[in-house]
C-alpha cells in the first residue's frame, strides 16, 4: 500500500470519526453548539483532503458512476451543513439550534453511501 493511499485512507477515516461525533453529540445534546460546528467543518476538511488524494492516486478527474456521483452530493451536503450550521449559531435562533440535527442525520446518511462504495470499490 503506498504512502499517500494510506494518507487519504486516514484522511476519510477522519472524516467519519468527526462527522459522527459532531452528528450524534449534537443529537444528544439536543441543541447545536459551537464545537458541533467545528466538528462538522474538521469532517469536512478531511472528506475533502482524503477524496484529493484518492482522486490524485487514480489518476483521473470526475467519474460519473454511482461513487462519483454520490461523493459529489455528499461533499456539497457536508459543506452546506457547515455552513448553515455556522449560520445558525451566528444568528443565535435557539429554535434552529435545537431542531437542526434533523438535517444532520439526513446528511451523514447520505454521507456513508460512497464511504460504503468507497469501500467496496477499493476491496478490489
Amino acid at each position: 500500500m503506498s504512502g499517500l493511499l494510506i494518507y487519504a485512507v486516514i484522511c476519510i477515516t477522519l472524516a467519519l470519526v468527526f462527522y459522527t461525533i459532531g452528528v450524534f453529540s449534537e443529537r444528544k445534546s439536543g441543541k447545536l453548539k459551537k464545537w458541533h460546528a467545528a466538528v462538522f467543518w474538521a469532517g469536512f476538511v478531511f472528506d475533502t483532503s482524503g477524496t484529493t488524494l484518492m482522486s490524485k492516486i487514480a489518476g483521473e478527474g470526475f467519474n460519473f458512476d454511482l461513487h462519483g456521483i454520490t461523493g459529489l452530493v455528499a461533499l456539497l451536503l457536508m459543506a452546506f451543513h457547515a455552513v448553515w450550521a455556522t449560520v445558525i449559531l451566528i444568528r443565535g435562533s435557539e429554535e434552529s439550534k435545537k431542531t437542526f440535527h434533523k438535517f444532520s442525520i439526513a446528511v451523514w446518511a447520505i454521507w456513508l453511501i460512497p464511504y460504503v462504495i468507497g469501500m467496496f470499490i477499493g476491496m478490489k
